[in-house]
């Protein structure tokens, strides 16, 4: 037992990252930067705790989460899994099946295509097949294991913990049929989306353009996702807030800038595509502006996959308090203590950038009724609540 107690001739305390160290004995590709401009040519290698191709991502503004994609080649499945943190999965291309359970005598299967969206139950086993004899699938899912592993420490503690939530998987056959239940706020609580890519969403307006938009309450877990689609040569209104989004792009093609100094000396631009998934911030420790840019021939659509947050149970003080709610506060200017940078304040130099970009794609922009400046035709007006057709 040592009974020095000078500082000054003692060793350096070492400081360690338990999520880095997971990392670094997994054995699978890792991927960084500031976004993933296409997850479908992303490079993956053998992920020996899946059983088959895949990578782990943590961006530029990841903390207490990450991104995984797995490809599952024809015919084949993954190892079975279960593990002590929340995962939202996007079916990126394929069609499969995933088995689920807390009990091995009593798996639901259900099965599901590109398009679908889902969240596994906290803890429940669960294991994925691919549908098809000929062709590969991918997948990807944002998790809560970097925050949870640093918590916790002990990777035994993450991926063999005995704990069964008898409240998340009923047992009756049919917990992902896809029915769900509509609440006040666009919110569709649901355990399984069937096609996100294309589902019916009512109108937006207060987030500019005519967008259209969907909350949603998945599985019974804490997380807390939105779907948004917004139309051709149209941009949404800007927004600040921290780290949690994850927004991947499930249709149309275009580009979002992100900024956090008023003279947006530090704007990024980041163009994307469908399969794009990009954090609209830069780091954990501060808020960043961002903004959604529509410069393609169709309409444009991303998922938030966020497995953060939820909306159905309170994850800080004051979440029943509307004035706190991000989701509201989203909709509010910022002259009026929200989080909302409205048309008429925004910088010209952003619309000038996206009249630029229209003309290299051939498109018009029809923002004329919402940005005095603009040089284009009139355009949606804001219409709120309206639903609206799938495509």
């Amino acid at each position: 037992m040592t009974t020095n107690f000078d500082p000054e001739h003692a060793p350096v305390f070492e400081r360690i990252d338990s999520y880095e160290e997971w990392k670094r004995d997994e054995g699978v590709k890792l991927h960084g930067g500031l976004y993933i401009k296409d997850l479908y040519t992303l490079e993956l290698e053998y992920w020996p705790r899946k059983g088959v191709n895949g990578a782990v991502v943590y961006l530029d503004g990841d903390e207490e989460t990450d991104e995984h994609v797995l490809e599952i080649g024809p015919g084949g499945k993954t190892n079975p899994e279960r593990h002590m943190y929340n995962e939202v999965i996007y079916v990126l291309s394929g069609r499969g099946a995933t088995s689920v359970w807390y009990d091995d005598t009593r798996k639901q299967t259900f099965e599901w295509a590109e398009g679908a969206y889902f969240s596994i139950p906290m803890n429940a086993w669960y294991q994925h097949f691919n549908g098809s004899g000929a062709e590969a699938l991918r997948m990807v899912s944002v998790t809560t294991l970097p925050g949870m592993i640093r918590k916790f420490i002990t990777p035994d503690f993450i991926w063999n913990n005995p704990y069964v939530f008898p409240d998340r998987l009923v047992a009756d056959e049919g917990w992902a049929s896809g029915s769900g239940a509509m609440h006040k706020g666009r919110i569709w609580e649901t355990n399984f989306v069937p096609d996100a890519a294309n589902m019916p969403m009512p109108g937006w307006g207060e987030r500019g353009a005519g967008g259209t938009n969907i909350m949603l309450s998945l599985a019974d877990n804490t997380v807390s996702s939105h779907i948004s689609e917004f139309p051709v040569g149209t941009y949404k209104k800007a927004h600040k807030h921290g780290p949690g989004a994850h927004l991947l792009i499930t249709g149309g093609t275009g580009f979002a800038l992100v900024w956090k100094e008023d003279d947006m000396s530090d704007m990024v631009k980041a163009d994307w595509q469908r399969g794009s998934l990009y954090l609209p911030t830069q780091d954990s420790d501060n808020e960043y502006f961002h903004q959604h840019f529509n410069s393609g021939a169709t309409a444009a659509r991303y998922i938030n996959m966020s497995p953060v947050n939820s909306r159905k149970y309170a994850f800080k003080r004051g979440v029943n308090d509307p004035t706190k709610q991000a989701e509201i506060r989203a909709m509010v200017s910022i002259k009026e203590g929200g989080m909302q940078l409205e048309y008429e304040d925004e910088s010209r130099r952003i619309h000038e950038i996206f009249e630029e970009e229209l003309r290299k794609h051939g498109q018009e922009c029809r923002m004329k009724n919402l940005v005095p400046w603009c040089t284009g035709v009139t355009g949606p007006e804001n219409k709120k609540g309206a639903l609206q057709a799938y495509g």
